[in-house]
């Protein structure tokens, strides 16, 4: 993805997350650009000062791209479950970085531990429990791989920690191009 795709998805974000905390009509988001309109997976994460305000992606999705940050960075902005009792407020949005990650599509792996730390983001599903890990989250956490994969299954997915290792437990990898900016230099 080149700079100005970046700058737009980006844009994208912030103006709808302005739109939504500030409780006006958002836009549906449009480019000419055809990377813009392919479909994909995304995750829109929204900090303070380096505290989570609000996380929220998909993995596959019908719609385009630049509609999906849209989507992602309203749910972000307001649905995100662990901030119902604090929601991000107006007066709160110049304090806001807005980091998009655009996901590969997911491949499910026999070899947990074939994860690269900082690259893989990994997907944990086992009956309808599941959980993620953007591959930030183990260069973020300083976790080692056996660390990450354990977490994601007991704290995201609600699993024994070591459910990774059962051959029942689904485990999938993806990389994700991260990029941001603080919300007042979008």
């Amino acid at each position: 993805m080149n700079e100005a795709q970046r700058s737009t998805l980006l844009k994208v974000a912030r103006d709808t997350v302005e739109a939504v905390i500030n409780r006006r009509p958002m836009q549906k988001p449009e480019s000419d650009d055809p990377e813009l309109n392919v479909p994909g997976g995304c995750f829109v994460t929204l900090k303070n000062h380096e505290k989570l305000r609000g996380c929220i992606g998909q993995f596959i999705s019908e719609d385009p791209l630049i509609e999906l940050v849209a989507e992602m960075a309203k749910t972000s902005a307001t649905g995100d479950t662990r901030f119902f009792a604090n929601q991000i407020s107006p007066a709160e949005l110049n304090q806001l970085d807005i980091e998009i990650s655009v996901l590969s599509p997911l491949k499910r792996t026999d070899e947990p531990l074939s994860l690269r730390l900082g690259i893989d983001g990994i997907y944990i599903k086992r009956g309808y429990a599941s959980g993620c890990f953007l591959p930030q989250v183990a260069t973020e956490t300083g976790w080692d791989k056996d660390e990450f994969l354990s977490y994601c299954c007991a704290h995201k997915a609600g699993l024994r920690p070591d459910a990774w290792r059962d051959p029942e437990t689904e485990v999938y990898l993806f990389t994700a191009e991260v990029f941001g900016a603080d919300f007042k230099d979008i």
